[in-house]
Formats: C-alpha cells, sequence, structure tokens
C-alpha cells in the first residue's frame, strides 16, 4: 500500500512540477533539487530486496537504519532492564541480526549486566578448556518402538504455524532447515505447500486436529496416516499445551484465516479460529500414552512426542507413572516456558499461566529421573532460547536439545512491532497481506537463518569447551551459578534444591548431576 502510495505520489510531484516550469516559470524545476534525491532513494528502495522495512515503506522506512547507525546513543532504549532499571543484557535483536548477517561475534568494552544483581548467572568455566569439538554434536531421538529414529540438531525452530507467519517466512525458515540441517516446527496450523521446500519438518498436532481432523473437528486416522507417512516429515508433536497460554486453545484471527489456510487447516475462511483448550481424541495420562503408541504406528514408526507447559508437577508425576507402568515410552517431551511468545493470546493467560521455561525443564528431567525412565524419552527445550548460553543452560538444566520461535523469527527480518495478531506486520512476517509479504525475500532471509543457527550452535560449542565439557551430555547444574540477593552466589543445584515446589515433588535424595541422555 505504502508503495503505492509512493509511486503514485512521485508521479504528481513530477507532473507538476514539469507542468509548473513548462507553462508558469522555469523557476519551478527547482523544486526537483528537492524532490529528486528522495524519488530516487524511494524508486531503489521500492525495487531492492535485502530490507523489507525499505522495500515495504519506501523513504520513510530508512529512518530505521539511521537510528541504527547511531546505535550507542540510542541502544539504552533498546536494552531490557530490570525493574530497578538496571540493564539486564544486551539487545537480543542485535545478536541475533549480527550472527543472521555473519557481521561478526565480538564487542566492545565489558559485560552488559550488573554482575552483582539478585539473579544474575554465570558458567563456571575451567582452567583446562576442552577441545572445541568440530562438528556439532546431533541427538538420536527414538525409542525402542520407533522404527524410523530422527537425527536432531542440538538447536532448531520451534513451533509456528502457516497462519500466523506469511508463506515466504516459512519457506525461508524451511530452505535454512534444509541448508543447516535442522529442523522445523510446523506448529499446529497443518501442514502447507511452503513447508515442503526440502526441510526437515516436525508435525505439530493440535487440539484442534488441523490437517488430520473430520468435518466435525475430531481427529482422522485416515487423514493423519496421509501427512505422517510425508517424507519430508521426521517427527510427530502433539501439542498439550504452549508456553504463551498455557491452558487455552490456539487462536487465530480471522483476518488472517484465507481461503488457502482454510482449506490446509479444514475450516471455514475469514473467521477466527479458536482451538479447543484440550483433546477430544483421548482423556488422562493412560490415554495420552496410549494415543501416542497409536500415532506412531500410524506413522510408520516415526518418534512421536508431546508437548507442554508444565503447570502442576503431579499431573505431569501421572504421566511419568502411566508410561512405567505400560512400558509406553514417547520418543521426547517438549518442554515450554510460560515466556513463550505467540502471535495472539489473551493477555492473562500469557502473563500469568504455566511454569517458566527452567522450572518446568529441571521438574520433568528429576520426576523422569525418579521413576526410572529418563533414559527412555528425550527432552526438548522450547522458550525464549536465543544464545548460546541459553542452549548451554537448558542442556545443563537436564534438555537433550533445544528449539526456538522467536530468535529464529527475528533472523529472517522479524523487528518486534508486535502487529501480529492484525495482520499488519511491516516486515512481511506475520502477516496474509501479499503487499507486505513481498518485502520477506525468501532467497535472502533464508540465509540468514542458516547463519544465526549455525553462528549461535558455534557460540555453544565454545562455551561448552569453556566449561572443560568433552560433550553436552557432561554438562549439569553445577555449570551454572546465579546471585543471590544477598550478594551471595549458589550453583543452580543448590537454587534448585531450596525449591520448596522441588522438595515437595521430588525431595534432596536425586543427584544434581543428569543421568546419561544418550
Amino acid at each position: 500500500m505504502v508503495r503505492t502510495i509512493f509511486f503514485v505520489t512521485a508521479f504528481i510531484i513530477t507532473a507538476a512540477i514539469c507542468l509548473a516550469g513548462i507553462y508558469i516559470n522555469p523557476n519551478y524545476f527547482l523544486w526537483f533539487i528537492l524532490f529528486a534525491p528522495l524519488i530516487v532513494i524511494g524508486t531503489w528502495d521500492a525495487f531492492q530486496t535485502k530490507h523489507a522495512i525499505r522495500k515495504n515503506f519506501p523513504v520513510i522506512g530508512n529512518l530505521r537504519y539511521i537510528l541504527e547507525s547511531i546505535s550507542p546513543e540510542i541502544q539504552q532504549y533498546f536494552v531490557e532492564r530490570r525493574t530497578d532499571g538496571a540493564p539486564i543484557n544486551k539487545n537480543k535483536r542485535a545478536i541475533i541480526y549480527e550472527r543472521s548477517k555473519n557481521l561478526g561475534a565480538t564487542h566492545p568494552f565489558g559485560t552488559e549486566e550488573n554482575v552483582y544483581s539478585e539473579g544474575y548467572e554465570f558458567i563456571t568455566q575451567s582452567l583446562y578448556p576442552a577441545p572445541l569439538l568440530e562438528l556439532e554434536p546431533r541427538v538420536m531421538i527414538g525409542g525402542a518402538d520407533c522404527k524410523k529414529p530422527y537425527s536432531a540438531s542440538i538447536y532448531n525452530i520451534s513451533a509456528m504455524s502457516f497462519g500466523s507467519l506469511s508463506k515466504n517466512a516459512v519457506m525461508a525458515l524451511n530452505k535454512g532447515a534444509n541448508m543447516g540441517g535442522f529442523y522445523q516446527n510446523t506448529g499446529e496450523g497443518g501442514i502447507a505447500p511452503y513447508h515442503l521446500q526440502g526441510g526437515d519438518l516436525v508435525w505439530q498436532v493440535g487440539t484442534g486436529y488441523f490437517g488430520c481432523r473430520n468435518e466435525d473437528g475430531s481427529f482422522s486416522a485416515e487423514r493423519f496416516t496421509e501427512n505422517a507417512t510425508r517424507p519430508e516429515v521426521k517427527m510427530i508433536e502433539l501439542k498439550l499445551s504452549q508456553g504463551a497460554k498455557p491452558g487455552h486453545g490456539g487462536v487465530l484471527p480471522g483476518v488472517k484465516n484465507t481461503e488457502e489456510i482454510g482449506r490446509i487447516r479444514g475450516v471455514k475462511p475469514g473467521i477466527t479460529v479458536l482451538s479447543p483448550a484440550g483433546h477430544s481424541a483421548f482423556d488422562g495420562p493412560m490415554g495420552l500414552i496410549k494415543f501416542i503408541s497409536e500415532l506412531r504406528e500410524l506413522s510408520g514408526g516415526k518418534p512421536v512426542g508431546f508437548k507442554l507447559c508444565i503447570g502442576k508437577a503431579e499431573e505431569f508425576e501421572d504421566i511419568c507413572k502411566a508410561m512405567a507402568t505400560t512400558e509406553i515410552y514417547p520418543d521426547f517431551i517438549s518442554i515450554d516456558g510460560s515466556e513463550g511468545g505467540t502471535g495472539a493470546a489473551p493477555l492473562e493467560f500469557a502473563n500469568f499461566v504455566g511454569m517458566p521455561l527452567y522450572v518446568g525443564l529441571v521438574i520433568a528431567n528429576k520426576l523422569l529421573i525418579k521413576h526410572g525412565i529418563r533414559q527412555k524419552v528425550k527432552i526438548i527445550a522450547s522458550g525464549k532460547v536465543f544464545n548460546g548460553f541459553g542452549i548451554l543452560k537448558a542442556m545443563a538444566m537436564g534438555a537433550d536439545l533445544t528449539q526456538s520461535a522467536r530468535s529464529m523469527m527475528l533472523s529472517i527480518g522479524c523487528i518486534h512491532a508486535q502487529l501480529c495478531n492484525t495482520n499488519t506486520c511491516p516486515v512481511g512476517v506475520a502477516t496474509q497481506d501479499k503487499r507486505l509479504m513481498k518485502g520477506l525475500n525468501v532467497n535472502d532471509k533464508y540465509v540468514r537463518a542458516f547463519n544465526y543457527h549455525k553462528n549461535t550452535v558455534h557460540a555453544f560449542l565454545e562455551l561448552l569447551s569453556a566449561t572443560g565439557s568433552k560433550h553436552p551430555n557432561d554438562l549439569s547444574t553445577e555449570n551454572i551459578m546465579r546471585m543471590t540477593e544477598d550478594g551471595d552466589s549458589q550453583t543452580m543445584t543448590e537454587v534448585i534444591e531450596n525449591w520448596t515446589y522441588y522438595q515437595k515433588y521430588i525431595g534432596k535424595s536425586l543427584e544434581a548431576r543428569p543421568v546419561s541422555k544418550s
């Protein structure tokens, strides 16, 4: 729309100056000194393919880059801060953009954290660093009942649906995943043609059963088999809940529900789609475990797991007991945190429901150990894991691998405009508006997704080496320390064991170091 306005305005201004110069006074041609550069800049912006903001908003979009060019002076306005006003870390967007563009990984001056503030976390490095791993360690997912195990990257793309994201964004992420050897989680919106660009897929099945539903919204085994047996689908994830709105079903605003999306999801287009809060295909822990076994069989033996944001620890323990009793195990469990993001959620659910990632991660890991089944299941951490430290901390707290949605979205151009639910995303990432979508150049952005993944994994491997660990399995809660309110510091082992909730459900008898995940 803005591009059209620009060209119409440029034509009117040019015509007006020319007519005034010819028929009134030649001095009117001097106005071209002012307007000609703007017209040239705007035309260049509209036809270049590197920057979505400039392409979608010719001329005025350059203001963003002008502000970025004076970064040190305005950076204070882009740094997240604690409630006491102290900055808590460097702008996450800047880190992601630098890595996605291969602009380097070093920064001047010292830490930008207040290292003596309560909650500051740091790694205990070794005087004897381990050799830096040349290749990223992979994680094999698939238990005894899995016929087609999958070798996964330690860092992947978390769930984002086509519908929430534009087709260009989905394609860019999928091509980046293909180039870098990591997977893309489809989100609960089903499998779109734009997911089929060569990258590995984790197909997420939510409570709406999009892509595997009957007309009445119930689960369709036949349609599930059709999609689950696609060669691009490497794993299936059953979504019980997500961190951004646990206890609430998915939301697709009607303004983003196009004819194509309605067809893929099997719903009427143009209406706001609210997924049920719970599943209709099963009930209770036993029902969940048996349904997972059914999905594994229907998929031809592919890895099947479930995703949740933990609320009540006793309910997760009931699932562990059901596994131990039936000897039926999911191949993986994705633990989401309440800090996770979404394109649309009720404010109260986003802010006040569910456990944060690292609390839920510890509870899940320790309960699986408590019931003697940790080695049967892989754990995936999902929720604001955006850098090497985030990967290392997640693994130290019990995860086998990680995935992230927000950071991957930022790597392909998201600027946190927070207009995802309005269909007016200015960079074409979270919109179905074709005019805005054009700003996202797939062939440019997928390379950025690849670069971001590669550089972030490398950063993790450097941190791993610094701890003296030779493999991620060597990490434990002893590797992370946290500053306390009185200026003291504790290992995460001590922090966790002092949690009343932890003591209630797990006790202090378990070792801090996780059992082998191999």
